[in-house]
């Protein structure tokens, strides 16, 4: 059965109930990471934007468990997270984008974390995102994260990731061709 209904990237009926389901239990089973806010809200905006349903799908269906964590009180738009307690696994085994790919010369892995961010319509999480996400909970204590790496570290070779250990964020840094079954990547939506 194919996830997409048309070009525009849309769920099935049967796809968005499943989803909007998931969602409600999330949102309230961790009312510490969106205090003040009524589901019903986030609903209605959701509803009226099947792309981002599609979207928070990819996030759900690879693993990221996508949650609300925060409201922009100037554009109106809810900010979602993946908020797996680890990197997610549908997205693990990933260089970070396709120029440290082609710089391989074997044992490529299948796919990059930019390329696939894009495709799912999401944003890497920034490193300043990766810390607001840990002050709601302890996540990636065993995995790690590749966040959007700055131009002037990329144009270098180099990308950041960021993990907890120790009760404390790290950020760290490999070569962006690296990959580990241990490192995935975290996303960000606007809705």
């Amino acid at each position: 059965m194919k996830n997409i209904t048309s070009n525009k990237k849309q769920l099935s009926p049967k796809q968005r109930d499943e989803l909007l389901r998931a969602l409600k239990a999330r949102f309230e089973k961790n009312l510490n990471r969106h205090k003040g806010l009524k589901w019903a809200k986030v609903q209605a905006k959701l509803e009226a934007n099947a792309e981002k349903l599609w979207s928070l799908n990819e996030m759900e269906r690879t693993g990221g468990e996508p949650d609300m964590v925060g409201h922009d009180k100037k554009t109106g738009e809810y900010i979602f997270f993946d908020c797996s307690a680890e990197s997610p696994k549908g997205r693990t085994s990933v260089c970070y984008d396709r120029e440290g790919l082609e710089s391989r010369k074997e044992h490529k892995p299948k796919n990059k974390a930019i390329d696939m961010a894009a495709a799912m319509r999401i944003e890497l999480l920034t490193e300043e995102e990766y810390r607001e996400l840990q002050k709601l909970g302890n996540f990636d204590t065993k995995t790690s994260s590749w966040v959007k790496t700055p131009s002037d570290i990329r144009k270098l070779g180099g990308a950041l990731y960021c993990e907890r250990r120790y009760g404390r964020v790290f950020v760290g840094h490999n070569g962006a061709q690296s990959y580990y079954s241990a490192r995935a990547f975290r996303g960000s939506l606007r809705v």
